[in-house]
């Protein structure tokens, strides 16, 4: 089959014909119809990773963003069969674990990241295996494309998980986003639908446009801006009285969807007293994995520092029934569909942010 090869960190993919997978006894594979093409390839792609023991090896088949059909399963699985149309999670559980066992499977013990380790190779290519694939898929309702799903990715499920489950935004909360690529886009979507009020903030104007199009009430330049956090808080403002924060009363929630140490700040800075600060954007090479906090702002204003990864297999159902009800359409998100051979050159323009939305790999 074809596939797309890490031979050389910030080098072309190549693409080679390598050996289909066998299913093991509890995985199965899947016909790999699309899978989105995401920042953190491009992390993974650049060598990314030393920081945190977690840089992706070379010769690894990169992509952990697909949907597709069963073709085949493994003899320990029963509950799917060829055929079948799936959602595949990048961070796979075994199961077993206790945090699988407690419904977290996103934070799986003996976990798998698919596509940044040997023992899952990923998902540019034309099949994929699933390991313990009874705990890990679900099958896509029939109103829902692989397109859409594989706009799930861990992006959109990532947003979904960090919002709905971790912040537990509310109808009426002040949400801010900071950085409006794929990430922060799916993150502004979901937010709207769960009534939140957005403030979407990034320094280009078409990833802020297409943030107004998906719900955000309001937008910040942060090229043009000297303050963002006061911008957002100005933004924000319900007249709460008795804060000594200038500029307003601030967010509810605040998700940093880019992972750069000004973003990651900015988003703690512009929270109201109990505010809630999620991190979902990975750090670049320049921060390394550490950045530096305003920890006596977060003890003064008992403010919350969440992080949030993917979301738990089991939860799917969840994001996949708000997709088929029509309150949440990933599809809008995709700006692009590109071929196996083009996957090098958009993770290339996401060097320069020259992506905006989602982009998906739909011919293999």
């Amino acid at each position: 089959m074809r596939a797309a090869v890490l031979e050389a960190y910030g080098e072309p993919l190549s693409i080679e014909t390598v050996e289909p997978p066998e299913p093991a006894s509890h995985g199965v594979v899947v016909d790999v119809e699309a899978c989105g093409i995401c920042r953190s390839d491009w992390h993974a792609w650049q060598g990314h990773g030393e920081w945190a023991d977690d840089q992706v090896s070379l010769g690894q088949v990169l992509g952990h963003e697909p949907a597709g059909r069963i073709s085949r399963v493994g003899e320990q699985v029963g509950a799917l069969e060829p055929g079948d149309r799936v959602a595949v999670p990048f961070n796979l559980g075994d199961g077993s674990c206790p945090q699988c066992r407690t419904g977290h499977g996103n934070v799986c013990l003996d976990g798998y990241a698919l596509g940044f380790e040997a023992a899952v190779p990923g998902a540019f290519a034309e099949q994929v295996h699933v390991p313990h694939a009874e705990f890990n898929l679900t099958r896509l309702p029939d109103g829902v494309s692989a397109t859409e799903a594989a706009a799930l990715g861990c992006r959109y499920v990532t947003a979904f998980h960090a919002l709905a489950h971790r912040a537990d935004v509310d109808g009426g909360d002040w949400v801010a986003v900071h950085g409006c690529g794929g990430l922060g886009l799916a993150a502004v979507q979901i937010a709207t639908a769960l009534g939140a009020r957005v403030v979407a903030v990034d320094v280009r104007d078409a990833p802020l446009a297409l943030a107004t199009d998906l719900g955000a009430e309001a937008t910040v330049d942060a090229s043009t801006v000297d303050d963002v956090p006061a911008e957002i808080r100005a933004i924000a403002d319900d007249g709460l009285a008795g804060t000594q924060r200038a500029g307003g009363s601030g967010a509810h929630v605040s998700v940093d969807a880019l992972g750069r140490a000004e973003t990651c700040r900015n988003s703690i800075d512009c929270l109201r007293p109990r505010g809630t600060h999620v991190q979902v954007g990975l750090t670049t090479d320049a921060e390394r994995g550490e950045i530096s906090l305003p920890i006596d702002e977060v003890t003064r204003w008992d403010v919350s520092v969440l992080g949030s990864r993917g979301m738990p297999p089991s939860q799917y159902d969840e994001l996949l029934r708000m997709i088929e009800a029509g309150r949440l359409a990933p599809d809008r998100l995709v700006t692009r569909e590109a071929t196996l051979e083009e996957v090098s050159d958009r993770l290339a323009a996401m060097t320069d942010y020259e992506t905006h939305g989602l982009e998906v790999v739909t011919s293999f």
